[in-house]
Parts: C-alpha cells; sequence; structure tokens
C-alpha cells in the first residue's frame, strides 16, 4: 500500500478555483486546506457542537434519509450474514435530532449520506462556495459518526471535502477490479457494487488476491479543510475516524446528460453476451472493440453521413430516439 500523505500534495492551491489540470489529472490528488476559509470548517475547528450549530441554521427541521446500524457492526455499513438485505435499517427523520443524536455520543452507527445541499440545506452551499470550473455540479453533504463504507467507485468525478474530523480514504485503480471481490450488481447499500473485504480486517485466506490489490492502493488521510479528487471509476473506501466526521462532496461528469449509466450497458451483457460460447463471446469482443473502444472518426467514414445512424454522433434527440427503439425490443 502506498501511503500519499505528502505525494499527489498541492497544498498552495487558491481556495477560490480548481485548476483544470487537477480535475483532468486522471489520478488521485490530495488538495491541503482547500476548503479551509469556509465558514462550516471553521465551526468545525472550534468544536462539535459549534459545527452542529452551524448546520442547524440551514435546515434543522428538514427531513433526511439516515442509515442505523447497531453498535456490533462496528461502523461497517454492509449486507446481512444471508446477503437478502443490509445489516442497517433505513430511517426518515429531522436533520436536527441526527445532529442531537451526533452530539450525544450515540453507541448506534449513524449515517447520512449524499444528501443534496440546494434542495436540503438552503444557503449552505452559497456560503461555502467552489469554483470546479464545471457546469452543474451535484454538491452534496455527507455526515455520521465512526461510519466504514465499502470500497465502491462512482461515475462522476468527484472532490470530497473533509469539513469535520479526520477521514481515512483508500483508493483502488479501476483495473483491480477483480481483486477486489466486488458484490452483487443487483443489491447494493447504495446503488453502487462494493468490495466484500472488510478492509480494517482483510481476511486474506477467503480474499487472497486483495494483497495484490493493497500493493496499488493508495491511502490519504484528510483533516477538516483538506479535499480529494477522486477520479471516475477508481474504487474508494472511506472511515471515519472521530465521533462527528462530515464531508462535502462535488460530482461532476465529463460526459453528455443524454448518456446513460454504462453500468446499465454491463447488466445488459450479462443478459446477452456472457453466456455465449467462447468463440461467439470473442467474435463479439472484436464488435465492442471496433464499435466502441477503438471508434474513431474513422469507424463509419466508409458511410454516407445521412446514412449512419446510431454510427453518427449523438445528441439529446438521437439518444432519445435510441433509447426508444432499445426499450421496444426489450420488451418484445
Amino acid at each position: 500500500m502506498i501511503e500519499r500523505s505528502d505525494i499527489s500534495d498541492i497544498s498552495d492551491i487558491s481556495a477560490k478555483a480548481v485548476p483544470a489540470e487537477v480535475r483532468q489529472s486522471g489520478q488521485p490528488m490530495l488538495l491541503r486546506g482547500l476548503v479551509g476559509h469556509w465558514p462550516l470548517v471553521q465551526a468545525a475547528r472550534r468544536s462539535d457542537a459549534a459545527f452542529c450549530d452551524y448546520l442547524r441554521g440551514f435546515g434543522a427541521q428538514t427531513r433526511v434519509g439516515l442509515w442505523r446500524g447497531a453498535p456490533g457492526i462496528g461502523g461497517r455499513f454492509f449486507y446481512n450474514e444471508a446477503f437478502d438485505g443490509f445489516n442497517f435499517q433505513r430511517e426518515i427523520g429531522p436533520f436536527g435530532g441526527l445532529l442531537d443524536e451526533l452530539l450525544a455520543g450515540s453507541p448506534d452507527a449513524l449515517y447520512l449520506g449524499s444528501t443534496e445541499l440546494d434542495g436540503s440545506f438552503p444557503g449552505l452551499r452559497q456560503h461555502n462556495p467552489l469554483d470546479l470550473g464545471v457546469r452543474d455540479p451535484l454538491v452534496s453533504l455527507w455526515l455520521g459518526n465512526r461510519i466504514r463504507v465499502p470500497a465502491h467507485f462512482d461515475l462522476p468525478d468527484n472532490i470530497a471535502c473533509v469539513v469535520a474530523g479526520r477521514r481515512r480514504f483508500t483508493l483502488f485503480p479501476p483495473e483491480q477490479v477483480a481483486n477486489l471481490y466486488v458484490g452483487p450488481l443487483d443489491l447494493t447499500p447504495a446503488g453502487q457494487p462494493v468490495s466484500l473485504v472488510d478492509a480494517a480486517r482483510p481476511d486474506l485466506e477467503r480474499f487472497p488476491r486483495y494483497a495484490e490489490a493493497l500493493r496499488h492502493a493508495q491511502t490519504f488521510e484528510l483533516l477538516p479543510g483538506d479535499a480529494l479528487f477522486i477520479p471516475s471509476q477508481w474504487w474508494h473506501g472511506v472511515e471515519a475516524l472521530e465521533p462527528i466526521s462530515a464531508l462535502v462532496n462535488f460530482w461532476w461528469r465529463q460526459s453528455p446528460a443524454f448518456m446513460d449509466t454504462p453500468l446499465n450497458t454491463l447488466m445488459m451483457a450479462l443478459l446477452s453476451l456472457r453466456d455465449l460460447p467462447p468463440a461467439q463471446r470473442e467474435a463479439w469482443r472484436a464488435l465492442f472493440d471496433h464499435y466502441v473502444f477503438d471508434a474513431d472518426d474513422r469507424t463509419a467514414a466508409h458511410i454516407p453521413p445521412a446514412a449512419r445512424g446510431v454510427l453518427a454522433p449523438l445528441n439529446d434527440d438521437s439518444a432519445r430516439q435510441l433509447r426508444a427503439a432499445l426499450r421496444n425490443r426489450l420488451n418484445r
């Protein structure tokens, strides 16, 4: 495992904007003190109570979704033993009630995941701004006590800004997927597949290839005010190291809004490709390479432009038509 406490570390970045070279690097990057000027961070540096009081001013009565786990799960939100559900319960309640429980030191594992700022906490984003130089980022709050989130990936690029408590991130490059022992694709805690390995206590007898994943892992420990750029598709597990820990993250895509998540394509491939005879799978691999992974301006150059159909560059209208055609085929 590579400790990244002082590698890929930028500490002199402007707090008003994130340079394009960070967003386009394709590699994790630690941004020390990026949001240290935020009032939210300043409140957290004073005390947990000051931090919670600051948040109350933006929506104490807001109804939020909460995950609650028994003390015995050790903060690790995961599957139940039968793998037919999860080891936590989902609740909805007032945001102020969650803050009260956190300040009281509740023994339960408490987790407010990905709650969009503009819709749930009006004004919080405006008082704690960050210019990413991207259009319409999704900005969300994550809050809890000593919780652990298994390694997973996100489609959007991500800048995670720690605003309270310390957090440890463990990142794996996308090509390590085979060594992470990923769980079910269609039953997931929060929508994205997760690694089944307990990163705090990895069972290398059960998951021997995880040792290879660790050789490629990068770990980052962030303090309040620090931020981490997590590129699209990089697997990342997160551990909160304090009784009250929070981050604000910014998600954005470098692709048009009309594009579906590629996870849908993967599910379709499981339906139609995976169980074909090996020779047929290899033939389809060649087609996918030609039309998808190696596609360029030459792929359909021999076809008159008016006749290229789905091989032409997609736009909102053509993507809508293609989606409707696929829906009709699937419903046959």
